[in-house]
């Protein structure tokens, strides 16, 4: 791609560099943005095979079948880059077009791909079989030598999710589970769901084991936890002040001895009550005194 890229204006090169990498990084988590990124990079170099494969990938992950078959035909015409047509493949498939995804997978570049896309061109070829009512074909086409082979290749758990869920739809459910159980034993991180298939099979129920602790106690959800108390209470302390600031200046401008003036007068304390009555002890004994009267 890079050396693409040199054949373009510096300016021009930085500008389509830029949207094929953020069509790259939003693939895995919104393929249609990381599709109209990487449109946008083929109006702007739509001669260069890298930006067209992009566009056809990323096309065909956001399910638009049709642009994406289109770009990788030119893909092929423009790089002799035979690796996307289990992608072509499938996207005949997913335009309802079985006979022709079966064609793709007899062309006589097959030989030529990787062996991740011979497997990948025959879990097409299986699927299209079933598309077109022939159960027992696509099981056979699934019984190859690699199904059994030891190997962390991506592509091995998904031809035995494939052969096990062909097996199933087939009704021979013990084949089936287990397959699925092998599929799941290689399926290093639970991508194809083949665990949980065969626990369908099993009759048994998954239990989600990132749930909350509250899920022993039921009750613990209404009761509020003590660093929320602690924030709810910074929260009201927030709030006063905030009352504080919204206060006309003349109010919050009072003298201090004012403001005790006034706390003596709305609240008077204990301690001066104890000083008035000090100082009746030390009058005269025959000095008369007066009650207050009550209020």
């Amino acid at each position: 791609m890079k050396a693409e890229l040199r054949s373009l204006p510096r300016s021009l090169a930085d500008l389509v560099a830029q949207h094929l990498v953020a069509s790259g990084r939003l693939l895995d988590d919104d393929p249609e943005l990381a599709y109209k990124h990487a449109r946008t990079a083929r109006r702007l170099a739509a001669r260069l095979g890298g930006v067209r494969e992009a566009v056809a990938i990323t096309a065909y992950l956001a399910e638009h079948y049709d642009e994406a078959l289109t770009e990788f035909r030119a893909v092929r015409r423009m790089t002799g880059n035979h690796e996307v047509l289990a992608m072509m493949a499938d996207c005949e498939r997913a335009l309802g077009r079985p006979d022709k995804a079966l064609a793709l997978t007899r062309d006589k570049h097959v030989h030529d791909v990787s062996e991740a896309t011979q497997m990948e061109l025959l879990i097409v070829a299986a699927g299209a079989r079933r598309d077109m009512k022939q159960l027992a074909a696509a099981i056979q086409t699934l019984e190859v030598p690699e199904l059994t082979k030891r190997t962390r290749a991506e592509w091995l758990p998904r031809l035995r999710y494939a052969y096990a869920d062909a097996l199933e739809a087939a009704g021979r459910t013990e084949d089936a589970l287990e397959w699925f159980h092998r599929a799941a034993a290689a399926d290093a991180d639970g991508s194809t769901g083949a665990a949980e298939r065969a626990a369908q099979l099993e009759g048994l129920e998954f239990t989600d084991l990132d749930e909350d602790d509250d899920y022993d106690n039921p009750d613990a959800a209404d009761e509020p936890e003590a660093e929320d108390e602690a924030d709810l209470a910074d929260e009201a302390d927030l709030a006063h002040e905030a009352d504080l600031a919204d206060q006309p200046a003349e109010l919050l401008d009072d003298e201090p001895a004012d403001a005790e003036e006034l706390t003596d007068e709305l609240e008077p304390t204990d301690e001066a009550e104890r000083t008035d009555e000090a100082e009746l002890a030390d009058e005269p004994a025959d000095t008369e005194t007066t009650e207050k009267p009550e209020n």
